[in-house]
């Protein structure tokens, strides 16, 4: 894996944010909170994605509170590149408190388990890697035939911003500019096929989507 200037200052960038942000918030509290939103997530794509008891899962780019924390009745494997720093610093994430969770530190670019998922989350966490098309490779290499790839996405709303911040760095925290049409064709390129887009939040320079997609 090549780490490139960029993407070294977007994870340092990255750690800031997160201490910066969760040293305000009571740790029960956020938790809480955290586990709503993620649930929220999971029924709003319940049809097109069900989670089941015994499922393989991967969480790729978790952060300290990923997707991980609404599964406890699967089999999970977690990997974010700043996993041991977010145990280190933060209070609001201890691996141990996640007994059903098989944490690996490291980029997603460099993650080869041999195993192949009933269901691969990569939520809020494609921009930020160093090598986005080799990330979507490895990702659909992970996900079994007939398996789901669920991925939150920030998309640009305007090509002339897609292409100033692509020049000019007008977002540290994401390295890489695409907008939707773009993003679902990393999905459709790689035999897979979209089964829901959904914006969840709009903004003026990026919407943020999730989409489910289903390996042929």
């Amino acid at each position: 894996m090549k780490k490139t200037l960029k993407w070294n200052i977007a994870q340092k960038a990255e750690l800031r944010w997160w201490e910066n942000y969760l040293k305000v918030k009571d740790v029960e509290q956020y938790h809480i909170w955290k586990k709503k939103y993620w649930q929220k997530l999971l029924d709003l794509i319940a049809l097109t994605c069900p989670v089941s008891q015994d499922m393989h899962v991967l969480d790729a780019g978790c952060g300290p509170s990923g997707i991980f924390m609404n599964l406890e009745k699967c089999h999970v494997f977690a990997l974010d590149p700043l996993l041991d720093a977010y145990d280190k610093n933060l209070q609001h994430f201890k691996k141990s408190n996640f007994p059903y969770v098989k944490f690996y530190s490291m980029p997603l670019e460099k993650f080869s388990s041999g195993k192949k998922y009933d269901i691969v989350f990569c939520m809020n966490a494609i921009n930020h890697v160093s090598d986005l098309k080799g990330c979507y490779d490895l990702l659909a290499d992970h996900v079994k035939p007939g398996g789901k790839l669920v991925v939150t996405i920030d998309a640009h709303n305007y090509s002339f911003f897609k292409n100033l911040f692509r020049i000019i760095p007008g977002d540290i925290l994401h390295p890489h500019q695409y907008d939707l049409e773009e993003y679902e064709a990393f999905l459709t390129d790689r035999n897979f096929k979209i089964l829901q887009s959904e914006n969840l939040k709009q903004k003026f320079f990026f919407d943020h989507y999730i989409q489910v997609a289903e390996k042929k």
